[in-house]
């Protein structure tokens, strides 16, 4: 779980992530179980290596420092979509909300309403539990 103490702390280090690998942070922002990053992705590298960096340099960054009450670590998988420029606006003050979001609907809810929005097949028994 990601603490609120040490969030804005976690979201700066992968800001640094994003931006080493040479691609455009355009917000970072979530909830204590989830992140969403809005980012523009160049082709010089694959969207799963830029997320298996940000998750294993974060998780190092947080237990090294000792931020997580317990080991941390990412859960396996992760959800990409993309978005024409017309809806960048739109995305980064729905990202802004995340905490007041998940006041009205679970991570999982949102997910497959996501899921459903764009049109993607998926098996109930295979999303994470709340």
């Amino acid at each position: 779980m990601i603490g609120s103490s040490w969030k804005d702390e976690l979201y700066k280090y992968i800001t640094g992530i994003v931006k080493k690998k040479g691609q455009k942070l355009y917000n970072i922002n979530g909830d204590m179980d989830h992140i969403h990053i809005l980012a523009g992705i160049y082709p010089d590298i694959s969207i799963s290596d830029l997320v298996k960096e940000i998750k294993r340099s974060s998780s190092l960054f947080i237990n090294q420092k000792r931020l997580s009450l317990g080991k941390f670590s990412w859960q396996e998988g992760y959800s990409a979509f993309s978005i024409g420029k017309s809806e960048l606006e739109r995305l980064i003050n729905y990202i802004n909300g995340q905490e007041e979001h998940h006041h009205r609907n679970s991570f999982t809810e949102e997910y497959e309403k996501f899921l459903k929005s764009y049109g993607v097949e998926y098996k109930k028994e295979f999303l994470w539990k709340d």
